[in-house]
């Protein structure tokens, strides 16, 4: 059971971290590649230095889905461990929640992440059943989860994935009341939403959080009170969105604060485009570039791979070379 203290996560930037393979060849027995777990530590420790506020593992860049239940919980553990080792005790730890739903399998994924050390567990909207899933039935089930969790939750909306669930700003509402449910991630491009439920009087936001799943909303939903961001291009440029976030967060209106902000935030908004349109594999690729984590030939089917030839040069031409400059200055 979480302390007092850990109840409620942070504001600022969570990476919604990819989970690293060895490559796919190197046991041509195996039905898939075989995680990862070193560069999976490294990488989290690399984030933690970089200023990152904390990370989710096993959302869906994280691909919770392609891996089983002793493989979700080990990650976790390790990556914990490795953290404490590195001198990042306690540091903030999410992990993704992906069921269709069912109850007793939901409760299982949060009773394995707590054991392992995350702090909270973020669960994805239930949709297999799609737009039939009213928002009192939403309401009902995530209040049961939360009743019996026992790390806290956040509400995790990414109709991509749902078949177009919507989770309404009035539901968050009368979810935010919940004791165990402390926050929300919108990965959608419905900033409205975003801005209506961070600035809603009806909604202590000191102990309910708002993220959205894109740096490119940053500014926009920061300034209008939402806690930050989960955002999966933090993953390679890290020092950008964390400046960015903290200035928007200094509340400074000098005009020099104000030009940095805008600067910063065109930068991300380029990078983003990358990751909007080459979702986990491209970050994955760009991890590896960029960073030096991970490779270039690990993962599971259906999304094993990597960019088809000629797409990063590209990439690059069209989306990184902005904020690459900006990181390297920071």
């Amino acid at each position: 059971m979480s302390s007092p203290t850990t109840l409620v996560p942070p504001k600022g930037v969570f990476v919604p971290s990819p989970t690293f393979f060895h490559p796919a060849a190197s046991d041509s027995k195996a039905l898939q590649a075989a995680v990862d777990t070193e560069s999976q530590i490294n990488h989290s420790i690399f984030l933690a230095k970089a200023g990152i506020t904390g990370i989710t593992l096993l959302g869906s860049t994280g691909e919770a889905v392609h891996l089983t239940r002793t493989e979700r919980r080990d990650l976790v553990s390790a990556v914990r461990k490795g953290l404490t080792d590195a001198g990042f005790p306690d540091y903030p730890l999410m992990a993704g929640v992906l069921t269709n739903g069912e109850l007793e399998e939901t409760l299982q994924w949060l009773e394995d992440y707590a054991e392992a050390g995350a702090q909270w567990g973020l669960v994805l909207t239930p949709g297999y059943f799609g737009p039939a899933v009213g928002q009192d039935s939403l309401v009902e089930w995530y209040k049961l989860v939360a009743d019996r969790s026992p790390i806290p939750i956040l509400v995790y909306n990414y109709p991509g994935v749902t078949n177009g669930v919507q989770v309404l700003p009035e539901t968050y509402r009368t979810l935010a009341q919940h004791p165990r449910i402390v926050g929300c991630k919108m990965s959608h491009g419905n900033v409205s939403h975003h801005v209506h439920v961070s600035l809603d009087p009806a909604i202590d936001h000191n102990k309910f959080r708002v993220y959205s799943g894109f740096g490119n909303q940053l500014g926009p939903i920061v300034q209008f009170g939402a806690a930050g961001v989960i955002d999966g291009m933090a993953a390679f440029y890290p020092k950008t969105v964390v400046r960015l976030m903290n200035l928007m967060l200094s509340r400074d209106v000098s005009p020099e604060t104000q030009e940095e902000i805008r600067r910063l935030q065109f930068a991300v908004s380029q990078g983003e485009e990358f990751v909007m349109r080459y979702g986990v594999i491209g970050i994955k690729e760009a991890v590896c570039r960029v960073a030096g984590f991970g490779n270039l030939e690990g993962g599971r089917l259906p999304l094993r791979g990597k960019l088809p030839e000629g797409a990063w040069d590209k990439a690059k031409g069209l989306f990184l070379e902005t904020i690459e400059k900006t990181e390297a200055a920071l």
